[in-house]
């Protein structure tokens, strides 16, 4: 039997109207029996919420109805299953973790099982510190399968970073992006193979900070704003360290800096007219492409985005505690970065700094090379000195006031006095090796390139005297 919907009486204004019915059915619908009365006017005080209410529920087949929930399912299904979700914003269908995750990430060359026993020694104070740690190292062998799993179609399905870190050629580029990769993956903490641990990973948030406050630790690198300007040093002169960081997984951060330097790597191979893979890099293009001036520059953008305020690194300028920023919390200079006779770093004796660069494996600037002066050299031999870095400015300059026969005949000088120093320090170096295989000690020179002949401690011996009597003893 079809059983007639009627529509309940509606107000309207100034006129009447008739109840009309529906079937359930395709079929046109049965009149109703009883009698449809007049509609009233709706009196003066009306009110707009009652003739919404009033509004009829259209009725809907049963069958539809059983069907829409197992559509809506399927369709999820889709959608998840097609990586669509991955469009969405890193961490859009994920709680933000309230704590760190207990592992500890290296990159090399090689596995642990075949490191050098420099290698080992250090990579084994991580450990021995942090025995609650898990520790991983990705090798040359298997960091292309752990990006393929991840930023792959099966992971983030991001084949334009794939893509990139499969056609790069340079290994310093590459440890970069690998590094960040891991971190926006996995979390925790990155360290490079020649930083050594001297002290637990629990003394990374000092007690006046909680966990789950804090999404990312950093110290500072470089605080030598007062360069800002220098033409060789001002991009380098404020930084965070990158050689060791601690991460919570998935933060944008990460994946905006991975992002940065996909664009930063196509844009260099499209004004080189070459492909990714045979792209030339200077030390600087590498600092501010992929090393702490990028990773600094993301980290100050991210702040900003995250507290609405304008940032600048006035905030970590002389820091003398740990603060808090954005879920940033940044250490002092002597956290990641002490003893480096800049910066006001410190030593490694003091009670902040924990962990200790050795920089047995920083060889990258010899196929990444500094501005080098043909006359003055590099300025950062200066290591950020005040009056070493003004007289490089000096002589540069007046260098670059002289003629260009001036020029010449200066270089050609310095190129032969190169020339002679190298051919003096390879026949100290043969000298040496051959002294060693004789049994016999090895010779020194002072500053003029002569040898320091040893005392013979039997002459001192014997050049002892008995001290000179005191006259004036009584």
């Amino acid at each position: 039997m079809r059983v007639p919907l009627q529509l309940p009486e509606l107000p309207m204004f100034g006129g009447q109207a008739r109840a009309r019915s529906w079937s359930s059915s395709r079929t046109p619908a049965e009149k109703p029996e009883a009698t449809v009365e007049k509609m009233k006017v709706a009196p003066k005080s009306y009110n707009p919420k009652d003739y919404l209410q009033s509004i009829p529920q259209i009725g809907m087949p049963k069958q539809l109805q059983r069907t829409i929930p197992a559509l809506l399912a399927l369709c999820l299904l889709v959608f998840f299953l097609s990586g669509s979700h991955t469009s969405f914003a890193p961490g859009f269908f994920e709680s933000r973790p309230k704590h760190f995750p207990r592992k500890i990430w290296q990159t090399w060359k090689v596995d642990p099982l075949k490191f050098e026993e420099r290698d080992h020694n250090v990579a084994q104070s991580w450990i021995a510190k942090n025995p609650d740690y898990r520790y991983e190292v990705l090798t040359d062998l298997n960091d292309m399968a752990y990006v393929e799993t991840h930023f792959g179609p099966d992971g983030l399905n991001r084949e334009d970073i794939v893509y990139v870190y499969r056609e790069l050629t340079a290994r310093i580029i590459k440890a970069d992006l690998l590094r960040y990769m891991i971190m926006y993956i996995e979390g925790g903490v990155y360290t490079d193979i020649d930083v050594e641990a001297l002290r637990p990973i629990s003394n990374f948030i000092p007690p006046r900070w909680q966990e789950k406050d804090v999404d990312m630790v950093v110290g500072v690198e470089i605080d030598q704003p007062e360069f800002a300007l220098h033409p060789v040093l001002g991009t380098k002169c404020k930084s965070f360290c990158q050689w060791t960081f601690m991460c919570k997984p998935k933060l944008p951060v990460m994946m905006k800096l991975i992002e940065n330097i996909i664009v930063w790597l196509r844009s260099v191979a499209v004004q080189q007219g070459v492909p990714i893979s045979q792209v030339k890099l200077d030390f600087d293009q590498v600092i501010s492409g992929t090393g702490p001036s990028a990773f600094t520059n993301a980290i100050l953008d991210d702040i900003e985005q995250r507290t609405g305020q304008k940032v600048t690194w006035d905030q970590f300028h002389d820091l003398t505690e740990s603060t808090l920023v954005g879920g940033v919390l940044v250490l002092t200079v002597e956290a990641f970065a002490a003893g480096q006779g800049h910066s006001d770093s410190g030593t490694h004796e003091t009670k902040q700094a924990l962990v200790k660069h050795h920089y047995h494996a920083s060889g990258w600037p010899t196929t990444h090379p500094r501005f080098n002066h043909p006359i003055f050299g590099e300025v950062e031999k200066c290591n950020w000195n005040h009056d070493c870095v003004k007289k490089w400015d000096e002589d540069t300059a007046a260098f670059e006031a002289l003629s260009p026969e001036e020029k010449i005949k200066q270089v050609a000088l310095k190129e032969a006095e190169d020339k002679r120093t190298a051919e003096e320090e390879e026949r100290r170096k043969v000298e040496a090796e051959e002294r060693k295989k004789k049994g016999l000690p090895e010779l020194k020179y002072d500053d003029k390139g002569k040898v320091i002949i040893p005392d013979d401690p039997a002459k001192k011996e014997g050049d002892k005297k008995e001290p000179a009597p005191d006259l004036h003893r009584r």
